[in-house]
């Protein structure tokens, strides 16, 4: 099941691996791992390196370290974070479909959420931080760096929420899409080229419109998922194709 590891951090690597079968199935909620000793000698690491990656794992939710008791297996799905969305939209080489249609609404969900407290809360100081990164927006003509502009943008809308839950799950959300961001650029011009859509946002967040921050965000995100959409539609069309 485990292969020796060659590169890389030996934990991380365990860690990769481990994660990989729980997720894809391989391992099910309640399966016990073998001991920390099996475990080091079919990955070819030390034990040292084991108790590190088992450590990431449990912080994760993916396993249960019992003192005297075998290390089991956990529903992830009831104990996960969000963290693990990147390592789900990607699973043996290959994109979950329906992993990604979940991030697209929960992306366009609490970002018009956030926009409309960040509306109800922002100060000056945020205001003028979202007024640059729009003018950086602007300015730039690339496609993959507006759409690192956008982030940041978002990032700024974040922070004026004063929620530092809000904060976590944006940072879950960022790391999953930011791989994504090269093969994403032509597509996501249709939100991150709006930059007239990003200045009505800062400016009804600026003047605390609650209702019109949330009418802009909702125009604007529903942007790029009407265009994300429609790429999964025909990608995933096309996967069944080939499976036939």
């Amino acid at each position: 099941m485990f292969e020796p590891i060659a590169r890389q951090s030996a934990s991380g690597a365990v860690y990769d691996q481990i994660t990989t079968r729980v997720l894809g199935g391989d391992l099910g909620p309640g399966d016990a791992l073998p001991s920390e000793r099996n475990l080091a000698e079919a990955f070819g690491v030390s034990r040292p390196a084991v108790r590190e990656a088992i450590g990431k794992l449990a912080q994760a939710g993916l396993v249960e370290v019992r003192q005297g008791d075998a290390t089991s297996v956990r529903d992830f799905r009831r104990h996960a974070g969000p963290e693990l969305l990147g390592a789900l939209l990607v699973q043996g080489g290959r994109p979950d479909w329906s992993v990604a249609r979940s991030v697209l609404e929960a992306r366009r969900l609490i970002g018009v959420q956030v926009a409309r407290l960040a509306a109800s809360r922002a100060d000056d100081l945020v205001a003028a931080d979202l007024r640059a990164a729009v003018a950086t927006l602007a300015a730039d003509p690339d496609p993959i760096a507006q759409q690192q502009h956008a982030l940041a943008f978002w990032e700024h809308v974040v922070d004026g929420t004063d929620s530092i839950a809000f904060r976590l799950i944006f940072n879950s959300l960022r790391n999953a899409y930011e791989p994504t961001m090269t093969a994403m650029a032509t597509v996501m011009v249709a939100e991150v080229g709006r930059t007239d859509l990003y200045r009505d946002l800062t400016a009804a967040i600026e003047a605390n419109d609650e209702d019109g921050a949330e009418r802009v965000a909702t125009t604007l995100l529903d942007l790029g998922t009407t265009a994300l959409t429609a790429v999964i539609d025909e990608l995933q069309s096309h996967d069944s194709e080939l499976e036939r």
